[in-house]
């Protein structure tokens, strides 16, 4: 297969089959010609991607948080897990990620202090105006009093000046490879994104 998983299947659960060995799906999935590309004399600029889906699941209808984060050109850290709780929009689930990726911005920031590195700022890649504009000013958006309080710790942290949130044009969103299956083409140039090269013999 070219792609992880078609972006035409609908996942759903059968209840009258038995379970399947997810750890043997998994180590299905690689390559054996691929590798990310870590060169030497990166810079130390750090930025952090992130995106979700919106009711994603076909069982539960929760969404699916995909977080990246780059040191320079180099992808550091990264993940992808379904949100525990269900988002009403789109701006929702977004907004959720974004304060992920704060959380991880956050942490990032402090294991380079162990390095003698000080970022004054780390900016959240995010691909929803609304997710953005919530992030800044949450006072004026009076659709969106459910959001749980947690949340709202990205606010804080914009306001504070730890982090900053900037729109980054959905195509070009790396994230959004570890939220959904894709079509081959934005599979393909998003994995380029993450720094994945092929290995030359």
């Amino acid at each position: 297969m070219k792609t992880p998983m078609s972006s035409d299947t609908k996942l759903t659960k059968d209840e009258e089959c038995e379970s399947v060995d997810s750890t043997k799906y998994q180590g299905m999935i690689g390559t054996t010609h691929l590798g990310l590309w870590y060169p030497k004399g990166t810079g130390i600029e750090t930025v952090v991607y992130a995106d979700s889906d919106h009711a994603g699941d076909y069982v539960d209808r929760k969404s699916t948080s995909g977080i990246c984060t780059f040191v320079g050109c180099c992808l550091t850290s990264w993940f992808s897990k379904k949100q525990t709780a269900l988002a009403i929009s789109t701006t929702e689930a977004k907004y959720v990620s974004a304060r992920k990726a704060c959380q991880q911005a956050l942490w990032m920031k402090q294991a380079l202090i162990d390095y003698d590195v000080r970022l004054d700022d780390v900016p959240i890649m995010c691909d929803n105006k609304g997710a953005i504009d919530l992030s800044k000013n949450p006072v004026q958006h009076s659709r969106t009093k459910h959001i749980e309080i947690r949340h709202h710790f990205l606010c804080d942290n914009v306001q504070k000046g730890h982090i900053s949130i900037e729109k980054v044009p959905s195509v070009d969103n790396i994230a959004d490879i570890l939220t959904k299956p894709l079509k081959r083409e934005s599979f393909n140039y998003l994995r380029l994104g993450l720094g994945m090269m092929e290995h030359i013999p």
